[in-house]
């Protein structure tokens, strides 16, 4: 088995060796994976965070030994709480690192990050909210997980990865996770609401915000209302995403 870590700002992650093909996710600066197999120019890799899965060009990573691999998916990484920071490298030049970044693993790379992290120990669900926010008004982009492009499921998990908590990477892959809510009285900021497409299969989510509002990803990052028959586009004035179930997990 070989392994990689991310030493650009920002790598696509595709659904098959082809670079016009659907992008399954993204790797940011700082992220390793086990590389599954290798082709003339392109790698197929997993993910270390949430287990995803796809394909990768060569020469948009940097190999690591098994040692450095286990030391760095056992240990927490730092990360970048800015919107665009910066590392730089031994001959001074500068490479862009988005937010939730691994910057942590600056070093590992020979790179040098001087600017904000997130604090090491979740602070409180709040701060998921707060997070949520830095994002509003990203352009929806599937496979994304930037604010520069981001989908549904990805807005949820780079706010709870940015706290250091693991979410999978579809709305149907974290709707596995957590516990039920019978009512969304019940609900919380932070928690997790999910919602059904049109063949009745979840393949939506947004993250619960305070008096029956919800952040989630359609068109671009925004915020709408939410009751028990789902979201209530405040654009089209009518409702979009029929909800399923709403989880807390934390």
């Amino acid at each position: 088995m070989r392994y990689g870590i991310s030493h650009l700002s920002l790598v696509p992650v595709y659904e098959s060796p082809d670079s016009g093909v659907r992008m399954n996710t993204q790797l940011l600066y700082g992220e390793c994976f086990k590389i599954l197999e290798s082709r003339k120019y392109w790698h197929r890799i997993r993910v270390q965070w949430d287990s995803s899965e796809g394909w990768i060009m060569d020469g948009q990573f940097t190999l690591i030994e098994e040692d450095l691999w286990s030391d760095l998916t056992q240990r927490h990484s730092s990360c970048n709480a800015d919107l665009i920071g910066q590392v730089s490298g031994r001959d001074d030049l500068i490479t862009p690192v988005l937010l939730r970044s691994e910057t942590g693993n600056a070093a590992t790379l020979g790179h040098n990050f001087e600017g904000d992290t997130f604090p090491s120990e979740f602070s409180g669900k709040d701060k998921l909210v707060e997070t949520a926010l830095l994002y509003l008004n990203s352009p929806e982009l599937s496979g994304g997980r930037t604010p520069f492009g981001i989908d549904a499921a990805g807005l949820t998990q780079m706010v709870y990865k940015c706290h250091g908590l693991r979410l999978n990477r579809t709305p149907a892959g974290q709707s596995s996770q957590g516990i039920a809510l019978s009512f969304i009285e019940e609900s919380s900021p932070g928690d997790l609401a999910f919602f059904d497409g049109s063949d009745g299969a979840i393949n939506h989510v947004g993250l619960i915000l305070q008096d029956n509002h919800i952040i989630h990803t359609y068109g671009h990052v925004r915020i709408d209302r939410i009751d028990h028959t789902g979201i209530f586009n405040t654009d089209l004035r009518r409702y979009t995403h029929p909800l399923r179930v709403i989880k807390q997990l934390i």
